[in-house]
């Protein structure tokens, strides 16, 4: 872990490495990369990845496969560690703790209370096969919050209508459709409350047909104000919803920007070459 930073870091967390106090993190931007790094082995994945993600904004990432989009998503909440560099959501350090002038990793059970803050849809939905919708969606308010049953079905069946599932609370995800499980993917993560949604290529297990209505979901999350980093290759979601779009590859950001200039006048050859692939 690298421990040089910016002022700016500095300002995020204490010396202490506790969190921001709400003024200041109020004017953070939700997400923070510093030059955040990346190896399995002797192969570089991530390679001084820096950039913010404002609160309330929607960023789209790109890139071909292989190019680091996900591992990226997998560090912001610490489920990949980072080789150098810092992230910082809603101006708290994740992972470590700062202390002077070195870094520690936080134990495992602190790393957890800050992921639970950050939720993150997968391409592959995850759901747990021997429960139903509704027990999905109320497992982890209940065993990671404490939170008591009556609310936690509660709150389950008031996301179950936002996603178009209401009627769906006793089946069990095999008898769904893809868009359907990944619907409920979304009503779990949103179960926890959380202040940041990560998604990675939510809709790259779908038949084409059934894209729509997780995108319409998705739509529906921006139009509230939910932050959110998309890994996609929809790029008319892209170009209609994203407050800023972010291409990488080779594990580096090759162009950013305005989602509607970039896709449309790509200044950068390697962009050139990529959009002409997939537009």
């Amino acid at each position: 872990m690298s421990d040089t930073a910016s002022s700016s870091a500095s300002a995020a967390s204490t010396a202490s490495g506790a969190p921001a106090a709400p003024a200041a993190r109020a004017a953070e931007p939700m997400v923070r990369a510093e030059s955040v790094m990346k190896s399995f082995g002797s192969n570089t994945v991530l390679k001084s990845i820096s950039l913010e993600v404002g609160r309330g904004e929607v960023m789209c990432i790109i890139g071909p496969s292989g190019s680091g989009k996900s591992t990226f998503l997998r560090c912001i909440n610490h489920l990949e560690k980072v080789n150098g560099g810092r992230l910082f959501v809603d101006g708290e350090l994740i992972g470590y703790r700062q202390r002077g002038d070195k870094i520690y990793e936080l134990h495992p059970k602190e790393a957890a209370l800050q992921r639970r803050d950050i939720g993150m849809v997968f391409q592959r939905f995850n759901l747990f096969p021997h429960l139903t919708v509704l027990e999905n969606i109320i497992e982890a308010p209940q065993r990671v919050k404490r939170q008591g049953r009556d609310a936690a079905v509660k709150r389950a069946t008031e996301l179950l209508a936002r996603v178009g599932l209401a009627d769906k609370a006793k089946a069990y995800p095999a008898s769904l459709s893809g868009g359907q499980q990944q619907r409920v993917a979304i009503a779990r993560a949103l179960a926890m409350e959380p202040k940041l949604l990560l998604f990675d290529e939510p809709t790259s297990a779908l038949d084409p047909e059934l894209v729509g209505e997780v995108l319409d979901v998705m739509k529906s999350l921006a139009a509230s104000g939910m932050t959110m980093i998309v890994v996609t290759h929809e790029m008319g979601f892209a170009r209609e919803v994203a407050d800023s779009l972010v291409f990488m590859d080779g594990g580096v950001v090759v162009e950013a920007g305005d989602p509607r200039q970039v896709i449309t006048d790509p200044q950068h050859e390697r962009t050139k070459a990529f959009l002409s692939k997939v537009l």
